[in-house]
Order: C-alpha cells, then structure tokens, then sequence
C-alpha cells in the first residue's frame, strides 16, 4: 500500500508527533509498504544522544517543505510551511491509496484538499495540545483551534485518537464517530537491559531512590509539582529534556539533576536505570515517555486522566494520582520508595502491558483502518 503521510512535524524535532511519525513510517516500510513522508523544514535540533541522520533509518523518503522565517508565536521551533504547490504535486508523484494526516491547522487543510483533488481517503490524528500560554484570550485560541479539528476530522475519511480520553473530548466537542488507536513502543529499544549501574552511581551516589522525568521542560508539564519530590529524603531527582521552562525548574527544583535534551539508545539507558518514572503534566493526549519507561521496566506515576490512564494500571504497573496534586505525587514516591517488593513487582508488569503494544502491533492495526477507508472510498471534500 502506498501512503503519503503529511505531518507537522519530523526529526530532528523532539516531540511525540515527530516521534510517532517516524516509527509509523519506518515500520510501514519495513512490513513492505511505500510510505511517503511530507514535513515542514526545520533547522537542526540539537539533542544529545543520537545523530539526526540516525532518523535515515525510516526507510522512507521525506520531502521538506519550506516555511517561513518567523516560528508561531509561542513556538520558537514551529514555522509554518509556505504556500504553494509542492505537497500537492509530492502526493500527486507518490499516487497514495490514502493519505495520513498527523497535522492540524493550514498544512492539515492542505493536506486534506489534496487528498479530495486525488480522490483518495484521507485518515486524520487527534493532536490535541496544551493551549498557548501566550495568546492574549488564550480561551478565544483554543476555541478557534477546536474549530479548525472540527473542519478537519469532520471532512476526513476516519479519525484516529490516542486515548480514552481523547475520543471522548472530540466528541463533546462535535466530531463523534472518532476511533481508538494508540502509538507503539519501541520494546527492543527500551529494554530493562538498558539499567546502567555506574550511571545510577553517577546519578544517585548515595544510592538514593532514583525517580525520573523525561520530556519537554514546558508548562504544560507542571514539573513544578515535584518540588516536594525532590525535597524527600533519601529520594533524587533527574530530568531529561530541554524548553523554555529549564531555567525555573532550576531554582524550583533545588537538588535535581538536569540531564538535557536526550534521545535514542542514550535515553534508553536513562530510563532503564530509574528506580521510578513521574510524569506530571494531566493535559497529556498519550505520553509516549510513560510508554517507553513501562517497556523499560520502570513503575510510573502519572495523573489519573488523559493518555496516561489508558497507559498506567493502577496498582499494577504503577501509580495514578489526583491530578495538579503535588503532595499526591510525593506521597506516591515515599510508597514506591518503602515497599521495594511492590516496586520490583510493578516493573515486571509494566514491562509485560508494552509487549502487547510494539509498534509493528501498532501499525498493523493502523493498516486495518486504511484498508477499511480505501474499500468505503474517499469521503473528503475539494478544498478541506
């Protein structure tokens, strides 16, 4: 099957659209399929861990396409692409049996009015996203962003959300008939053989409860909630990732070690080597770190809402809290922290719950919903 998959995002960016776009792509290819990949150009990410041109290893080609010279306001590594012709003609070039969207807003549209001009089904992402802390009505901007999802996924063949959570919320918000699909996870990548015991040492030389964060350092994440996390006794503190909230976090979180912007094997490693791994942020649609330190291995605590409900047992692989509860996360910790049996026990079955989600597991289902849209037909309408 031939699939041109239109994205807002591919590496070297470091976030979950980039991420999940080319583990799509590369096990697509990989199963024997011809994926195309169309994305905005981006200058190089700089990211501690692995080369960008490690991301070669998609096996599929990409077409860049140019943007413009100012990022979106709030966004200093998003740049809109440029009007014109050349997603049209790349798709058109590619002759796709469907095209998938992992792109809201204009390239979405545009994405979406070339599939109808090619009389193809096109299947859309929920990419549902924290509101911009930087819009002066940042209520009127999320408004207007539900607008554009409504245009989008009521006009696409089949929407795909990555939670419970998340079909729910399209729902209430006018798209009903939205699908349950959830990301993958790299299994032999994040392996609990990743556990490096001189890094522990390194981070935790007093063999402290090692509990860990990996991710954007943004607000949305609300790492400020582990200030009382890092003050435990006997409890250290790492996080892994870069933004625009790294220089707070570090006067907030006074003790912890800030590890940067990681990714590939060396984040495999980090990962493994936690004793524990946090996760804050309640506006999470999916989560894929929560997924990764599962398949590594590592008890999670994650708010009770959005993606991470879906990806946490509670009392199983994990822990689920109160969300926006700082003394729910820490009381948590100090749990995970005394009963070193249940610890142990969590990890094995968290590394059992992402077997059963391996991303050759993920895009098989995938191709059973773009099978099903290419024998219905296109549903798309000219122009989005």
């Amino acid at each position: 099957m031939r699939v041109a998959i239109v994205t807002a995002s591919f590496p070297p960016d470091v976030n979950g659209i980039a991420h999940q776009t080319w583990e799509t792509a590369r096990q697509l290819a990989l199963s024997g399929h011809e994926p195309l990949v169309v994305a905005p150009a981006r200058p190089p990410a700089r990211c501690a861990g692995e080369a960008p041109e490690a991301f070669d290893g998609c096996r599929a080609p990409v077409i860049r396409l140019p943007t413009l010279p100012s990022p979106l306001p709030g966004h200093p590594a998003r740049r809109p692409p440029l009007p014109g012709g050349r997603l049209a003609r790349a798709l058109a070039a590619h002759r796709p049996h469907v095209v998938h969207l992992a792109a809201s807003g204009r390239l979405g549209a545009r994405g979406l009015a070339a599939a109808a001009r090619l009389g193809v089904p096109a299947v859309a992402l929920h990419l549902a996203g924290a509101p911009d802390r930087n819009a002066l009505r940042p209520a009127a901007a999320e408004a207007a962003a539900w607008r554009r999802a409504r245009a989008l996924h009521r006009a696409a063949a089949r929407t795909l959300a990555p939670s419970t959570e998340a079909v729910r919320a399209l729902a209430d918000h006018g798209v009903p008939g939205a699908l349950l699909w959830p990301p993958g996870v790299d299994t032999e990548r994040f392996h609990p053989d990743r556990r490096d015991l001189e890094l522990r040492h390194a981070l935790a030389p007093g063999g402290e409860l090692l509990v860990g964060y990996a991710g954007r350092l943004v607000p949305a994440k609300r790492l400020d909630l582990l200030a009382p996390v890092c003050a435990l006794p006997g409890v250290r503190l790492v996080l892994a990732g870069d933004g625009p909230s790294a220089a707070a976090l570090r006067t907030a979180l006074p003790g912890a070690r800030f590890l940067g912007c990681r990714r590939g094997g060396d984040l495999a490693r980090i990962l493994a080597s936690l004793d524990v791994f946090v996760h804050p942020g309640r506006r999470e649609s999916f989560c894929h770190t929560v997924q990764e330190a599962l398949a590594s291995g590592v008890p999670v605590i994650a708010p009770a809402v959005g993606g991470p409900a879906d990806l946490v047992r509670h009392a199983r692989t994990g822990l689920l809290v109160r969300p926006d509860d700082a003394r729910a996360l820490a009381e948590a910790v100090v749990t995970l922290q005394t009963r070193r049996r249940q610890r142990a026990d969590y990890g094995l079955a968290a590394r059992a719950s992402a077997l059963t989600r391996t991303w050759a597991a993920a895009v098989d289902e995938l191709l059973g919903h773009y099978g099903e849209v290419v024998v219905r037909g296109p549903r798309v309408r000219a122009g989005g």
